[in-house]
């Protein structure tokens, strides 16, 4: 129970949804989440500190960048709400909106971060 609560937590703020829905397509660094909610690093970050601390999340650095992906779910209770969540919000123009985003990013390639980083060098 205490975990379904946890889950409930972490998803009651707009920004967390969008990111774990973005998450719902696979591994993202940082900036491409700041890219698509089009908003600062410090706030994306606190927020998927929150969401890794819930649990649904993980983190793994690449250089000096961080990548998130969602954890596999090992609650069939929590695995059912996340799959009800992704299918309820997809329909949603935000929702629709940012999935758009990224994948207009996905095409573009290596993420916005790093290719700033390299081009500075």
């Amino acid at each position: 129970m205490d975990q379904l609560i946890q889950l409930f937590r972490a998803l009651s703020d707009e920004t967390r949804l969008r990111i774990v829905m973005l998450l719902t397509e696979g591994e993202l660094c940082v900036c491409d989440l700041m890219a698509v909610l089009e908003e600062p690093q410090s706030k994306v970050s606190r927020h998927l500190t929150y969401l890794k601390y819930s649990g649904l999340t993980s983190s793994r650095r690449v250089g000096v960048w961080m990548h998130y992906s969602l954890n596999e779910p090992t609650n069939g209770i929590y695995k059912a709400q996340l799959n009800l969540l992704k299918k309820q919000l997809s329909h949603l123009p935000q929702f629709r909106k940012d999935m758009q985003k990224l994948k207009d990013l996905k095409k573009q390639g290596d993420c916005k971060a790093s290719i700033k980083f390299r081009a500075a060098r």
